[in-house]
């Protein structure tokens, strides 16, 4: 029988390993890590930043397996939006840290609630919006710079997010889009975990347990993405999102 010691780290790997895998097939990882860390007695603000650092490496694995897809967008290189996104992460990183321990587990639930209805929404949306207005270079260089600031704060569900933005824009390539978002959301992720770490808000074995879990499961994921059917995937991680927003609601 395992000890107390050694169960929660076999829980926050296994949780890491499917978090890993569901980024780079939907999105949704930080649904599973960010509440395993909470629930192993993390503090929430330092469990959102350990949860950051242990999986953007596994953005960059699946981007790896992405790489032959990547795509610049209409209008706006692949550049712009990297550096975009460096600056959003580093400025939402900063605004998390500045936040005090009270006021982010008053507003947590409602950024899990903000992600959930993102990721259950957002593809449903998006094609609907297309048909009424459409979103310039410009304005998708902004809504860029919203999103890295929101996935340097949280994250939650800012891969699905994109995904929406971009669709907008009339880019329709899932396998293109799939391999920006891996980069663009490892990026964000990247300079949030400098900023995280700098600031002395990460628990080491946690994070570096759940790290090795989540670079294995993306690159799995990456793999199995054309394989599986995307719908049952999704619906479990809707699944997920609600589950985890109910709790942690309840839990307010």
């Amino acid at each position: 029988m395992e000890s107390f010691a050694t169960s929660p780290y076999l829980l926050l790997a296994a949780a890491a390993f499917a978090a890993g895998a569901m980024n780079a097939i939907a999105g949704g990882g930080s649904f599973l890590t960010f509440p395993a860390l909470v629930f192993v007695g993390v503090p929430s603000i330092v469990a959102n930043a350990s949860s950051t650092v242990a999986l953007f490496p596994a953005s960059f694995s699946a981007a790896w397996a992405y790489r032959s897809d990547l795509r610049d967008f209409e209008g706006v290189s692949f550049r712009r939006m990297l550096a975009v996104s460096l600056v959003g992460g580093v400025l939402g990183a900063l605004l998390l840290l500045a936040t005090t321990q009270r006021l982010f587990d008053a507003i947590l639930p409602w950024l899990l609630l903000c992600g959930s209805l993102a990721f259950t929404f957002g593809p449903w949306l998006s094609p609907r919006l297309q048909k009424v207005f459409h979103v310039g270079p410009v304005m998708l260089t902004v809504i860029q710079f919203v999103l890295a600031i929101y996935g340097g704060y949280f994250g939650a569900a800012v891969g699905i997010m994109l995904l929406a933005a971009w669709s907008l824009l009339g880019r329709s390539d899932i396998h293109s889009m799939n391999a920006a978002k891996t980069i663009l959301v490892g990026t964000m992720n990247c300079v949030a975990t400098a900023c995280f770490v700098i600031a002395g808000k990460v628990w080491w074995p946690q994070t570096l347990t759940m790290m090795a879990a989540a670079i294995a499961g993306g690159y799995l994921g990456a793999q199995l993405a054309r394989k599986l059917d995307p719908r049952w995937i999704r619906a479990f991680v809707i699944a997920t999102c609600w589950t985890i927003t109910a709790i942690f609601f309840s839990r307010g």
